[in-house]
This record gives structure tokens, C-alpha cells and sequence, in this order.
């Protein structure tokens, strides 16, 4: 009720409208860079209005209308949003961020600013040796592939501050903010005990904490940690720490309070869907330890089929928590959650004999040889080989098709909201074929490059509305995309672009939500969490981070595989138009879609 209240303020028409902000030097001071006659939508929530804004040194210094330009370079933003860069609390490009500066898929939908280290899995602390352990806990949990980590990461470090000095010394695209990840500093003090989740004993709490503590007075933005069966290493366990004991997860937060800063982020327990029985607890020592250490913590939130409503729950008592002293944050996706299928990824025939032996062909060929009647006869009636239960993700193929009813076409461009009449099974009963012939002759459209949605999480019969009162929620912050991460399942680092397109503009299957809210969840809301205040908002003094974008032409095309990655590793990439440009720190890093080569983004240490 509370939440639906603040909506009803939110929408009402006498809300207060955005303020044009203008520094006291006056006309005639010289810009680097101005941006004219855009419709500025700047963070705060407030109603759209028309102004220039002018930067200079990386800052914004004038919004106002009719600024001088003499001398600065000028972007003409006639019939364009201004919005402010998107800060991305929830990647992984810990490994990435060592060799490469481009930081894509991200820097690619309007984000400037990204968070990563989350779910409890980084590359710091390492003792010499424990490298190659850390990639295969990273590749088993986040999907990253291991040999493309092996040989693009530049190690280099041991410590927690001698990873934020290695990053320190590197440009990028984009700004880049790490925290620290609980499964590396449990498996470096405790050893073989941390990694095999034994319980820490008090001796272990106090050295994480002081490795945690030592951290954060080095900028990490915060602690992570995973409490979710679903996640585990290439080995099979599951993320150290999965099991810790609320002594140890208090030792974390305690740190974060001694040092007088950070986010507590985590996977809690029953966020994939498994134990949800323990969900009620972990809300329980959540609201607590916010409480008591006065820092936030926010944790991964998803509708699940089991438990379709315990969603609300959770979020009420996010809501209430505060009355407590508490900072609760549900970080919530803004479309369903889910896995990608095509020829390329996981999908039903891999374990198929006769798919096996022509599998590794060159694509061309091997979707030549799948259009061949002979061969896809033989695919279709066949049984599985039996799966590797010591292979990661080697039991994919099984669960595609026990859930073919949950799967729909993706399309060129993609619909992430598809009727439940459109699933392959409700297909497959209108063409009077199998479900799986359906899927068969879908894949190898667009040359072998079609995509299906089968969304997990945040869909249950198809009601996206569900999503709606999530992002609705004052608590609830965007996030969850995962950037870098899950390389061959999805790429839900295009969800900025999505939220903007599909909440604000092109949704047909129930109600919108306004572009200002839009805006504020992936830029105020997300910066604010992680004590990031000099972004997020288009204001006087603040960084100039900003995204000029075409909003009626915006479009978010569909996924496709690239093996682009050290060692020819595969991720997903998805491509979106409509972003005239992207600026960081007063530089344009993005020119109407393309890498300008410009590499402002540094490392962020710190709140600010």
C-alpha cells in the first residue's frame, strides 16, 4: 500500500518540474563541449524540459537555454533526450577489465558507469598459485569462459589494493568500480577450508574482516557474497561462503562499518528458485545487519514459479525494514530472466550421436548440413547421449526440452514480452507438428542465427506486469545484468536500452511507465546506493556523463554470438541504435553507435 501510494504521488500532474540549473559565471565563459536544444530528462524523476547544457574539465558546469558556444565543440540535440549515463551496478568484468578497455557489451547501451565484483566471486585476494582456481570459480558460476580468462588476464597482484592499483593504471571507455568478493577472501585465508565451505572459526572471521576492511580503505565500493545452491565452481562446489554462518556474514558487514562505507551485496539464499524455504531467514538477518552496521545491503530479488507471490513479501518488508533503521534493496531485472537458445548456445539436440559428430564444422557448414532432410530426421528421433554429471551446464540440453512449453521465438527484433500462445509447444499444435520439429527448423532461420527466449525467473504465466510493480517499488533498484558474465546463455546487458524502448515507449501488452522513471532507476537510484553523488543526475557540478539519444528511433536488436574473447572465446553481443552519442568525463566515447576510441573512464575508489 505504502508503495502504491508513493506511485500515485509520483504520477500526479502537479509534480514538481525539473529546474534549470545555471553556475554563477556567467555568459562569456569558455565550454569544451555544449549540447543544444535537447529535451533534457535529467535523472531526478522531474518532468522533461528543453536547455543546453555545457561542460568543461569533465564537469557540467551551465544548463540554460541560449548558451554561448564560441569555441566549443557543439552537439545539436534538436528532437533528442538528454539523460545522464547509466550506472550499472551489477557486472562482472573483474577478468575482462585487465585487457580490455572497451567494456562491451556495456558501454554499447548508455552505460558509463558499472559496478562489478558481485555475487561473491572476484580475483582478489590470490595467493600465488590460487589463479587458475579463481577462473574456474568465476567460468562455473558467471559463465565467463576459462580459457579466454587464462590468457587475456594480466595478473599481477596478491592483495585486494594492489588489484584497485592494477586497474588504477588502465584507461577504458567507461568508469569502472569493483567490490570485494567473499569466495576469494574466504579460500584466501581459510585455504582448502574456505573452499570447500567447512565453518570458519573466529580467528578466520577476524582476518576476512580485516582483509575486507582493507578493502574498502582502498575504494572497493563494497562486499559481495552468494548464497545460492546454483552457483558453483567448475568442480562443482558450491561458492565459498554459500553456507557461512551468520558470525562470518556479520564479520563482512562489520567491516563496512569500521570503514565508514560500502555496500553489502548478495545472491541470498532461494534467489535461483532453490530452498525458498529459507527465504523468510535471510530477510531476517538481512534487515539486521543493516541495522546494525548502518550500511546498505542489497540482494538479488526474482519471481519464481514455486513461490510465484513471494516476491511482494519480500519487497514489503524491504519497506518496512526502513521504520528499523534498516537499507534494504531488492535489486530487480527489468525484463524475465532467463536463458537464450540457439544453435550456437545451449539448446536440445547437443547431446543428439549425429549432431555430436558434425557439431565442431564451420557454422556455414554445419547449418547446411542441419537444412539436410536426412540428417535432421536422424537428430529428431534419436536419444541423448548420456550427460557428463562432472561437466558444468553439461545437463543444459535436457532441461531445454522439459521446457519447451516455457520457450518462445526471439525474433530479429526481439520481444521480450511474448504471448503464452507464441511458446514453441502452442506452436508446434497449430502447425500440427512436434515441438521440437518447430525448434529444429527455428534455429536455422536468419542462418542458423535465430534466437529463443525462455525466460526462468519473472514470468510466471507470462504476466509482465510483475516487473512493472517491482520497478515500481521505492526500494527496488535496477540491476542484474549481469554484464560480462553468463557469455553463452544471455545478454541482459542490453536491459538499459530494453528499459527505455520497451517500459517508456513500445509496450503493447499492458500499461507503460514514464521515461523520467525510467531514467531515475538506472541513473540517481542506482548511483545513490553505491555513494556514487557526483553522477547519476544532470546537474551543475556534476560529471558531465551523458547520453544524447534518438528515442523514436531507439532499437535493440537481437542477440548474436561472437568469438571475440582471448583464445576465441564465444560471448553474446546485442547491438542498439538510436545513441547519437555517449559522453564520459566531457568526452565523447560513442559516436552514433560506434567506438570513437576515446578512453576517459577511470578507476572509481570510494564513495564521492
Amino acid at each position: 500500500k505504502t508503495y502504491l501510494k508513493f506511485s500515485r504521488l509520483f504520477y500526479s500532474p502537479n509534480r514538481t518540474r525539473g529546474k534549470v540549473e545555471t553556475s554563477k559565471e556567467g555568459a562569456g565563459v569558455s565550454y569544451d563541449l555544449v549540447i543544444t536544444g535537447g529535451k533534457v530528462i535529467d535523472g531526478t524523476g522531474n518532468a522533461p524540459f528543453d536547455a543546453d547544457i555545457a561542460i568543461r574539465d569533465g564537469l557540467i558546469v551551465d544548463i540554460g537555454t541560449a548558451l554561448e558556444a564560441e569555441n566549443a565543440k557543439v552537439i545539436e540535440a534538436d528532437g533528442k533526450i538528454v539523460t545522464p549515463g547509466f550506472v550499472d551496478i551489477h557486472t562482472h568484468y573483474d577478468g575482462q577489465a585487465t585487457w580490455d578497455g572497451l567494456l562491451e557489451p556495456s558501454s554499447g547501451h548508455g552505460v558509463t558507469t558499472i559496478v562489478m565484483g558481485n555475487c561473491g566471486v572476484g580475483f582478489a585476494p590470490v595467493k600465488p598459485g590460487q589463479e587458475e582456481w579463481l577462473i574456474q570459480l568465476m567460468e562455473g558460476v558467471e559463465d565467463i569462459p576459462g580459457t579466454a580468462l587464462s590468457e587475456g588476464m594480466e595478473w599481477g597482484w596478491e592483495s585486494f589494493p594492489e588489484y584497485l592499483n592494477t586497474l588504477e593504471e588502465k584507461n577504458f571507455s567507461i568508469d569502472i568500480g569493483s567490490q570485494v568478493a567473499h569466495g576469494a577472501v574466504r579460500s584466501y585465508v581459510m585455504g582448502d577450508r574456505g573452499s570447500n565451505n567447512e565453518p570458519a572459526n573466529p580467528e578466520d572471521i577476524a582476518e576476512m574482516k580485516n582483509l575486507v576492511r582493507e578493502a574498502i580503505e582502498a575504494g572497493a565500493l563494497g562486499v559481495s557474497t552468494s548464497r545460492v545452491l546454483g552457483h558453483r565452481a567448475m568442480n562443482g562446489e558450491p561458492v565459498p561462503g554459500t553456507f557461512a554462518a551468520e558470525d562470518e556474514l556479520y564479520g563482512l558487514g562489520e567491516a563496512l562499518r569500521d570503514a565508514g562505507s560500502g555496500v553489502f551485496e548478495l545472491a541470498p539464499a532461494g534467489a535461483d528458485g532453490q530452498d525458498l524455504v529459507k527465504a523468510p531467514a535471510e530477510m531476517k538477518w538481512m534487515r539486521q545487519l543493516s541495522a546494525t552496521i548502518e550500511r546498505p545491503v542489497t540482494f538479488a530479488l526474482l519471481q519464481n514459479e514455486s513461490e510465484p507471490q513471494l516476491w511482494e513479501q519480500l519487497l514489503s518488508e524491504s519497506l518496512e525494514a526502513t521504520e528499523q533503521g534498516s537499507q534494504c534493496f531488492p535489486q530487480v531485472a527489468g525484463r524475465p530472466f532467463g536463458l537464450l537458445i540457439g544453435l550456437q548456445t545451449h539448446h536440445a539436440f547437443a547431446k543428439r550421436p549425429t549432431f555430436i559428430q558434425i557439431a565442431d564444422l564451420p557454422h556455414s557448414e554445419l547449418v547446411a548440413q542441419l537444412k539436410q532432410k536426412s540428417i535432421k530426421e536422424a537428430i529428431l528421433n534419436e536419444a541423448d547421449e548420456p550427460a557428463n554429471p562432472n561437466i558444468v551446464f553439461d545437463g543444459m540440453t535436457r532441461m531445454v526440452q522439459a521446457m519447451l512449453h516455457r520457450l518462445y521465438p526471439l525474433g530479429e527484433i526481439p520481444d521480450y514480452e511474448p504471448d503464452p500462445s507464441k511458446s514453441f509447444t502452442e506452436i508446434a499444435k497449430t502447425v500440427h507438428a512436434t515441438p521440437e520439429e518447430v525448434l529444429y527448423d527455428y534455429m536455422l532461420e536468419n542462418d542458423g542465427h535465430a534466437m529463443g527466449m525462455m525466460p526462468i525467473f519473472n514470468y510466471v504465466d507470462g504476466n509482465h506486469d510483475v516487473i512493472r510493480e517491482m520497478l515500481l517499488h521505492p526500494q527496488a533498484v535496477s540491476g542484474l545484468s549481469d554484464g560480462g558474465a553468463h557469455c553463452g546463455m544471455i545478454c541482459d546487458a542490453s536491459i538499459p536500452t530494453f528499459m527505455l524502448s520497451h517500459w517508456t515507449r513500445d509496450r503493447t501488452r499492458g500499461e507503460k511507465l514514464p521515461l523520467e522513471w525510467i531514467v531515475k532507476k538506472q541513473t540517481q537510484d542506482t548511483a545513490t546506493l553505491y555513494g556514487l553523488n557526483d553522477r547519476g543526475t544532470l546537474q551543475a557540478g556534476k560529471r558531465a556523463d551523458i547520453n544524447v539519444i534518438n528515442y523514436d528511433a531507439l532499437t535493440l536488436y537481437g542477440p548474436k554470438m561472437a568469438h571475440d574473447l582471448p583464445a576465441g572465446g564465444r560471448r553474446l553481443l546485442q547491438e542498439a541504435t538510436g545513441y547519437d552519442y555517449t559522453i564520459v568525463a566531457g568526452h565523447i566515447t560513442r559516436d552514433h553507435g560506434k567506438d570513437t576510441g576515446e578512453r576517459p573512464g577511470r578507476l572509481i575508489r570510494g564513495a564521492r
